[in-house]
């Protein structure tokens, strides 16, 4: 079955273990050669409201997807997830 990114967003990543709502993916990661997803990334939560900035983005690898739901997506991560900060891209015209 295909899936487009645009639902993939509108969808919530929740883990199996912790019951844990990890939020909506923002961005996936993805293989340029083949096309083949390798993981996708959820956006850390926002301190004080994002005034005082966000956590690091979760990365959870694509084999730790579980089941996709119409509208959530469950994930079985056994260890906490891999996290890392967003990179800043510079606006272009």
């Amino acid at each position: 079955m295909a899936c487009l990114f645009s639902e993939l967003r509108c969808k919530e990543v929740i883990d199996l273990h912790s019951g844990q709502r990890l939020g909506y993916v923002c961005d996936a990661e993805y293989e340029p050669c083949d096309g083949k997803i390798l993981a996708i990334i959820v956006p850390g939560q926002g301190r004080a409201g994002g005034l005082l900035g966000r956590e690091d983005d979760y990365v959870i690898p694509w084999s730790s997807i579980s089941r996709l739901g119409s509208d959530i997506i469950l994930v079985d991560l056994q260890q906490s997830p891999s996290r890392r900060r967003r990179e800043k891209r510079p606006f272009l015209y």
